[in-house]
């Protein structure tokens, strides 16, 4: 992922000092794990113990003569340690799918860890925002047409369930793929006592994968990818939504603008939702890496290495445009601009339609065929429509006199606190 959208934290744990760093430090529970089963001297193994993760320039110097990048990383770590007679064990009976796969997993637990921690500050701003704005009343829109009344918190609140989901989603995933294997080649554990496997896995907190085939199955992966691809596409709807609010024409809701913001190079009086359109378009990233995940389940018989060049692409740039894009859409959130009283004035602009489901059912009520009110309600709505008079006088005009009081949003919004119920039940 570019500078441009990768946050400190989640850049931190995909660069390559760090990936060697985790790779060293898998080797060195495995020369653990071999030491306590009496395979490894203990002198040895505190001459591996000193050993340094190398650096990426060194790596690289070895790697253009091998094309091998753990080998490379391999020869570059023993150098690194003081006894050459120690560090003869590093590696001792694993596969190169080993130390990759269980060095990955622990980088995807950890990045995990950080896209669920801004989804869950997300969710968080999201309930606070929709209780605050509970009862400011606004109209619901369909096809984007005006539909009946609703309020701004409810529309908060569905926000913040669909984060909530894909929050849940990305927390299953995680523990999906933090899963690790060193079982050798193929995966039989032929060269390895699975005691080793348990060991390494139980000190770096991941589960052991229950039939390896020399790599962790990629399924794990591409369930990661579709979560993350999930949260995005509700955090999109957050950012969708408040890019319509923010229409000229609407101007219910508009993202936080700062001092000192231009909105265009040639047109000074422009406030555009530049934040809500990067969180839009980055979710069109994570859903098409999910694509490439799902692509990479199936390989060769025990194993092949046509996923690796792909992941090593969607996957950090998956967990890092997530992290980005929660954090972007909470600052959104948090800073929102709401107009009321302008949300009020579109709900009454258009002289009571909204209240044509009122009157249907009321004339219903009355005794009136539902077809026969419901043409009536039309009729009378149409008219509304064509010549802009309210629909109360336009129901006059066709023979229905219905009673003022009888078209207002509270007589629509009786039950609605049961919602705001379930979003103080919310756990964030």
């Amino acid at each position: 992922m570019i500078d441009r959208y990768t946050l400190a934290e989640m850049g931190a744990l995909w660069t390559d000092e760090a990936k060697l760093a985790t790779w060293v430090e898998v080797e060195v529970l495995v020369c653990e794990a071999l030491a306590e089963l009496w395979v490894i001297p203990d002198d040895d193994l505190a001459a591996i113990k000193q050993g340094q993760p190398p650096t990426p320039e060194r790596c690289a110097e070895i790697e253009r003569e091998t094309h091998h990048d753990v080998i490379a990383f391999l020869t570059a770590f023993r150098e690194t340690i003081p006894s050459a007679d120690a560090a003869r064990w590093v590696h001792y009976g694993l596969t190169s799918s080993d130390l990759l796969d269980t060095a990955l997993a622990v980088r995807l637990a950890r990045a995990a860890d950080l896209v669920l921690a801004e989804a869950t500050g997300l969710v968080t701003a999201l309930k606070a925002r929709a209780l605050a704005h509970w009862d400011d009343l606004c109209v619901g829109r369909t096809h984007g047409v005006h539909a009946e009344p609703t309020t701004f918190g409810h529309k908060l609140a569905a926000l913040a369930f669909a984060v909530d989901r894909g929050r849940h989603r990305v927390r299953a995933a995680r523990s999906a793929v933090a899963v690790g294997s060193i079982s050798g080649a193929v995966g039989t554990y032929a060269h390895l006592d699975p005691s080793v496997e348990a060991y390494v896995c139980g000190q770096l907190g991941l589960g052991v994968e229950p039939a390896p085939t020399q790599v962790v199955a990629r399924d794990r992966h591409a369930e990661l990818l579709c979560a993350l691809a999930l949260l995005g596409a509700a955090v999109e709807q957050v950012g969708l939504e408040i890019r319509h609010l923010q229409r000229t024409e609407v101007r219910e809701a508009a993202e936080p603008f700062g001092a000192g913001q231009k909105g265009s190079s040639a047109m000074p009086h422009k406030r555009n939702p530049i934040l809500c359109e990067r969180i839009c378009g980055l979710a069109r990233i994570l859903r098409a890496n999910a694509l490439v995940g799902m692509e990479n389940v199936a390989l060769w018989h025990e194993r092949d290495i046509s996923h690796s060049s792909a992941e090593r692409v969607v996957l950090p740039d998956s967990l890092t445009a997530a992290h980005y894009q929660a954090r972007i859409a909470t600052r959104v959130v948090e800073g929102l601009e709401v107009d009321a009283a302008r949300m009020r004035a579109n709900l009454e602009s258009t002289g009571g339609l909204v209240y044509s489901s009122q009157v249907l059912l009321a004339l219903v009520e009355r005794g009136m065929g539902r077809d026969e009110a419901y043409k009536l309600v039309q009729s009378a709505a149409m008219r509304t429509w064509a010549t802009g008079i309210g629909l109360r006088e336009a129901l006059i005009e066709e023979g229905v006199d219905f009673p003022v009081d009888a078209l207002n949003p509270a007589r629509l919004l009786t039950h609605h606190d049961v919602v705001r119920a379930r979003l103080e039940a919310l756990e964030v």
